[in-house]
């Protein structure tokens, strides 16, 4: 039985397996290798993913959603019609739906998935992509960073030894790793990034700096129009690069004004976030203690990695140019494949060894190491960048005479004061009672593949010994809250996957009708009109021609290439 790998995106998601012929990708139900990371409910109550829910993210935008990812690992609810959902609950929608699709491609069972996560997703965020997984119906023993995954694509691919930086920007993150890949090794030298920096605050800037010009309140302007007019900076940001102005008519209440995006306008709004792209990139050299001259491959990966600022702003910096010659939106399912492999121990993979290290540093707090009680001060047991799997253990004692309990706080973050760091958990322990200093216990972090915590607590006196593995994160379920999740899951109608196709071609000619005018608005009712009609016919090879043809038409009308 294979095992899938599966890289669940902020903008799209992919999926594939390795074979005894190598890598292969798996196309979804209407033929796609990426599947839009966007959910919705139709008109009849059903649940639709991907392709036909993107294409009602204006005109059906209180019933869609998109960008979840981000709220990974916390406990905000997004609403979708009348029922609320988390983060987590809806990437396991977008899982189940991958795979389905890949056990119609492949004729059987699917219940094992290696899943990429951002280098720099914190443990909270780890543990909810695991649990996306369960409530898919998958197995999830493996999690795989997303850059290490991008360059053990480009390692195999291309039979290439040497250090690699990863430069990985999606729609939602951006993350930095250095790899070495060397006699079949691939190690992670370091991590770095930005869970909040990707595709979408670029077009969030044009967005902002365009209605604050026209002088328009963007709380003034309701939703189907502001999300048609987010879609419209998207468009630009794909072109400006290739164009040196991209002309568009936007539509703002009643009023029509022409907008030019001009590569001069782009470079200045989006300076501010590009100055955000080279600080991880900095950190993550300078803690893998090397040099830029030393790097030996520069490679891209995620759709937003394509803007010429971005590509620019790279090869000024390393004065030369990234490797992009492997598709940047599904390098990573390819990478997440090749782990699946490993995995499954095909023979083709069997000399392939991967290691990779701890994004953040794991802590626990101490009272001020310079004297008094007041605690709040962070002590690291596992620095960033240390190579995983690990095990330390550092040692504590108690800060005041007649102590009875410990309280052993574990966090995770970078500052010395506890209170700026992301708490993990707690564990209470119990010691014997004596002077200040006396008691001592170890606290040992042990920290997996997958980027997953156990903590371990001894007492020195009596030998005593406590264990925590993290898992009541933020945004984490109980056994009865996941139960319930499921439940409520089980009860989701997708949407039928044979009319999928010829509700996603109705989807996309409803979004254009909306956001086009006069004569070409009539067109677009008349021939999505005239194709309803010949679906009432049932006639399966007049339907198969007339989705030929209308997905032309609609194609021509909906140009978005990329420079």
């Amino acid at each position: 039985m294979a095992i899938l790998g599966i890289d669940l995106g902020t903008t799209n998601c992919a999926c594939g397996i390795w074979t005894d012929e190598g890598l292969k990708l798996i196309k979804n139900r209407l033929g796609d290798v990426l599947t839009p990371s966007v959910i919705g409910i139709d008109d009849k109550g059903n649940v639709t993913v991907g392709r036909i829910a993107k294409e009602r993210l204006i005109t059906h935008s209180d019933k869609t959603v998109a960008v979840f990812k981000r709220l990974m690992g916390t406990e905000h609810k997004i609403k979708i019609g009348k029922k609320d959902y988390t983060a987590t609950e809806l990437s396991s929608i977008i899982l189940k739906s991958l795979k389905e699709d890949a056990e119609n491609v492949l004729g059987e069972s699917i219940d094992e998935a290696v899943i990429s996560v951002p280098a720099y997703f914190n443990d909270n965020q780890r543990h909810a992509t695991k649990l996306a997984g369960e409530l898919a119906g998958f197995k999830v023993d493996r999690l795989i960073n997303e850059p290490t995954a991008a360059a053990m694509a480009y390692g195999l691919h291309d039979k290439d030894e040497g250090v690699f930086l990863i430069l990985d920007m999606g729609g939602g993150t951006f993350d930095v790793s250095i790899l070495e890949f060397f006699e079949g090794v691939m190690e992670v030298h370091a991590t770095s990034g930005d869970n909040f920096l990707g595709g979408e605050d670029f077009v969030e800037a044009m967005v902002n700096d365009m209605l604050g010009e026209l002088g328009v309140e963007k709380e003034s302007v309701n939703s189907k129009q502001l999300q048609t007019i987010y879609m419209q900076m998207e468009t630009a940001k794909r072109k400006i690069g290739g164009k040196d102005a991209i002309e568009q008519t936007i539509q703002i209440h009643k009023k029509e004004f022409q907008w030019v995006s001009t590569k001069e306008w782009f470079d200045r709004i989006t300076l501010p976030l590009m100055i955000r792209v080279k600080r991880p990139i900095e950190r993550a050299i300078k803690d893998a203690d090397l040099t830029p001259d030393e790097i030996d491959n520069i490679v891209l990966v995620g759709g937003a990695t394509r803007m010429g600022v971005f590509r620019a702003t790279i090869g000024k910096l390393f004065g030369r140019l990234p490797l992009c010659h492997l598709d940047p939106d599904t390098v990573v399912a390819m990478g997440a494949s090749i782990q699946a492999g490993l995995k499954d121990k095909n023979a083709a993979l069997n000399d392939i060894v991967l290691t990779d290290v701890c994004p953040y540093t794991l802590g626990t707090e101490v009272n001020n190491p310079s004297g008094g009680n007041e605690g709040g001060h962070y002590y690291p047991i596992i620095e960033r960048n240390t190579t995983v799997p690990t095990s330390i253990v550092k040692t504590v004692q108690t800060s005041f005479n007649n102590q009875t309990e410990l309280d052993v706080k574990i966090y995770q973050g970078e500052n010395r004061l506890v209170k700026k760091n992301v708490f993990l958990g707690e564990m209470t322990v119990k010691v014997p009672k004596g002077p200040e200093g006396k008691e001592k216990i170890d606290i040992r972090y042990s920290y997996d593949m997958n980027g997953l915590l156990e903590v371990d607590v001894t007492v020195l006196s009596n030998g005593k010994s406590f264990n925590k593995l993290i898992e009541q994160t933020p945004g984490a379920l109980t056994d009865k809250e996941k139960q319930a999740s499921l439940d409520k899951l089980s009860k989701i109608k997708f949407h039928p996957r044979e009319t999928e196709e010829n509700r996603a071609i109705i989807a996309k000619g409803e979004r254009l009708y909306e956001s086009s005018l006069s004569e070409q608005r009539e067109y677009i009712a008349n021939i999505l009109s005239k194709f309803e009609t010949i679906l009432e016919r049932q006639n399966q090879q007049e339907i198969k021609k007339a989705q030929e043809q209308l997905t032309k038409i609609l194609n021509d009308l909906d140009k978005e290439e990329w420079f």
